[in-house]
């Protein structure tokens, strides 16, 4: 019997690396990876322990490719990172909104273009060096289940991949936690065995936010008014790109007390301040919705589930209802911090991904 294919999103990375490894070892037919999608080289070369947007991937990704004698490739997936990731980024915090790119990059470029690049070679799989585990359920449907070590769970970033792209997907990694991992690349001489992390955006090195929208943009933002919930003008702001809902530090606002954004309004160019209750809400609504542990819900359908708002929530008790063709409200037990527009609210069942949206 022919032995399977995969092909493995190496990003240079102690994570991914070692996951080749794992596959290798298990019996795949293993081919590495890396997917081109900076923009211009200058500005996104990036330190050896650079994102794996950085040309420095590359290099590592060779060597360790070299190490475990596989085939290894650079795609170019420029166009497609453009639009769905950057161009989406700049537009959502043009509007007023806190995208989260990840789970954008995961969705249109990490899944859906590479796995259909790696189908039309003749790959059988895509794996990652996600700290997730994808299951076939009870009920058939396949699901990403948390990972061993919660530290390092990535299943919220997941929560938008179908059915189909489930099935043909493999995550090594979510089995084991980081010194674990890090172990098997020092055993299997990997050179990266200490490299680290990434950290924050990829495509955003410094980490200026702002003037990176502002350059996409190709307009400045225009200055306009804090305000309090009931419109009193507080003092000027810099330009709504450079705040989040739930955001105290860099305000400079001399309140004399703790404040912090409530809300962004790009209709009225004025961002709203609120005391420390003022940024807890009980309910949310969310479109651009996705089930995957759970059947997708019919319209006045709900159910109840453990939800996150963001990244880092430990997540929360929350009733889920389906309240129209793409949209559901979350109403939760008690109420949650800063909910914020453009993040992703991801709800999950017996430790699996049961769906998520897009917070409106």
């Amino acid at each position: 019997m022919a032995r399977e294919t995969v092909v493995v999103g190496m990003s240079g990375g102690v994570d991914s690396s070692v996951a080749a490894w794992l596959l290798q070892k298990q019996g795949y037919r293993v081919i590495g990876v890396t997917m081109q999608i900076w923009q211009e080289e200058d500005e996104f070369t990036q330190e050896a322990e650079g994102g794996c947007c950085g040309l420095s991937a590359v290099e590592d990704a060779r060597r360790v490719a070299q190490v475990l004698q596989i085939p290894y490739y650079v795609m170019n997936f420029k166009r497609e990172f453009k639009e769905r990731v950057i161009d989406y980024f700049t537009e959502e915090y043009l509007h007023g909104r806190t995208p989260n790119p990840c789970i954008a990059c995961n969705r249109y470029v990490k899944w859906e273009a590479l796995l259909q690049r790696s189908i039309e070679i003749g790959a059988d799989y895509i794996a990652t060096g996600h700290y997730a585990r994808i299951e076939r359920l009870s009920n058939g449907r396949y699901a990403i289940r948390n990972s061993v070590t919660a530290e390092k769970d990535q299943t919220y970033a997941l929560y938008s991949l179908t059915q189909e792209q489930l099935a043909r997907t493999l995550m090594p990694v979510g089995d084991y936690t980081k010194p674990q991992i890090r172990e098997m690349a020092e055993k299997a001489g990997l050179p990266v065995a200490d490299k680290h992390d990434s950290q924050e955006i990829c495509f955003v090195p410094d980490k200026d936010y702002a003037a990176f929208i502002e350059k996409n943009a190709g307009r400045k933002m225009p200055e306009g008014n804090f305000v309090n919930s009931e419109g009193e003008i507080l003092g000027r702001h810099r330009g709504i790109t450079h705040y989040t809902v739930g955001q105290r530090r860099g305000l400079g606002l001399p309140m004399g007390r703790r404040v912090f954004v409530r809300e962004i309004r790009p209709e009225t160019n004025e961002v709203v301040i609120g005391e420390g209750d003022e940024v807890f809400s009980g309910t949310l609504k969310a479109n651009h919705i996705s089930f995957m542990a759970v059947p997708e819900m019919d319209i006045g359908e709900e159910g109840h589930f453990v939800t996150k708002i963001r990244y880092g929530h430990r997540g929360a008790g929350c009733r889920v209802k389906r309240t129209g063709p793409d949209e559901i409200q979350c109403t939760f037990d008690e109420p949650v911090r800063a909910v914020t527009p453009g993040q992703a609210v991801v709800f999950y069942k017996d430790g699996c991904v049961a769906g998520g949206g897009t917070i409106l």
